[in-house]
């Protein structure tokens, strides 16, 4: 899966804290407690470079090895 693949590059992680740090920011200005945990959450993902929507593909949970696959 193409989406996948992007999700686990450099990119696609540098994407993903971006988005957590704008949801927080939006919770900061909306006073919103699940954008900032939305926000916690993708920030984790990207900086432990997991992808969580790999195994509902039957593909690895690590990007690493997302990014082996060939």
């Amino acid at each position: 899966m193409a989406f996948i693949k992007f999700m686990a590059s450099i990119y696609g992680r540098i994407l993903r804290i971006v988005i957590g740090l704008a949801l927080i920011g939006w919770g900061m200005s909306a006073n919103e407690t699940l954008l900032y945990v939305f926000g916690i959450f993708f920030i984790v993902v990207g900086a432990f470079d997991v992808c969580v929507f790999a195994p509902l593909f039957k593909m690895p949970f690590n990007g690493k090895d997302i990014r082996a696959i060939k």
